[in-house]
């Protein structure tokens, strides 16, 4: 579903409740967002959505639903989210990546995201060990991170400089070590 029929969507029930955009918005978010996502010119987040989706007493489920197989494809986007934030609660990296292997969709930036936090995690962990070849896929993941993070309106610039930060080090690291090698070896 695109941004202007989901804002049709919300604009109709928020009208069928006879709410003014004040009344939906709340403190939550400011009336110009909910005018900009109402007209189609902003995609609200799952958590702005979770939330017009409770003030205006609709399911998700049916805020988003589409008939036929775009709606299937939503519902699987809407299930794909839920499991990438179960396995980022539980620290399931490998399990969030697989299952986000395709960012695409409604929550498409959500997944660069959570994408983006675990391969820094992911690359952090491998940053730990003393062997070479698990310092190189450190590295990989690293740059996988801050590839991610600056995707999408989720983009977080300081990820992609601890990511870059992280593959320095282990450059530094490498470089020395390989330095160490070549001269024991004259």
């Amino acid at each position: 579903m695109d941004s202007a029929e989901l804002g049709r969507r919300l604009k109709s029930a928020r009208l069928a409740k006879k709410m003014t955009q004040s009344d939906v918005a709340g403190t939550f978010i400011t009336r110009n967002m909910l005018s900009l996502i109402e007209s189609g010119n902003a995609t609200p987040s799952v958590k702005t959505l979770e939330y017009l989706s409770s003030v205006l007493e609709i399911p998700m489920e049916k805020l988003l639903s589409e008939s036929g197989e775009d709606h299937l494809l939503e519902q699987s986007h809407l299930q794909t989210l839920q499991n990438a934030k179960n396995f980022l609660s539980m620290q399931q990296y490998h399990e969030l990546l697989q299952c986000t292997d395709k960012p695409e969709g409604l929550f498409a930036d959500e997944f660069h995201a959570m994408r983006s936090i675990a391969y820094l995690e992911l690359a952090y962990e491998l940053a730990r060990s003393s062997q070479t070849e698990i310092l190189q896929n450190a590295v990989t993941y690293a740059r996988s991170a801050a590839q991610e993070a600056t995707i999408g309106i989720y983009a977080n610039p300081a990820r992609a400089a601890q990511a870059n930060q992280l593959i320095a080090n282990l450059a530094k690291y490498l470089s020395d070590y390989y330095s160490s090698l070549a001269q024991n070896s004259q």
